[in-house]
């Protein structure tokens, strides 16, 4: 293998390691995301049981 390869083949593993770490970045942004929105809605949740604690709270159930 001469000097030409394994140049090329060192940018192209450092190219391929920067797209990963890229895909990555995004992949952590969208869960972040996603994970501020479910806080969101247990918030709401615990909102309405504060106003109405009795709804949801109890069930009949006939067997």
């Amino acid at each position: 293998m001469d000097i030409a390869e394994v140049s090329m083949a060192l940018a192209n593993v450092s190219q391929m390691a920067q797209i990963g770490t890229a895909v990555l970045s995004k992949a952590m942004e969208t869960n972040a995301e996603l994970g501020a929105g479910m806080v969101e809605m247990l918030d709401a949740a615990a909102m309405e049981l504060s106003v109405n604690p009795d709804v949801g709270a109890n069930f009949d159930m006939r067997i």
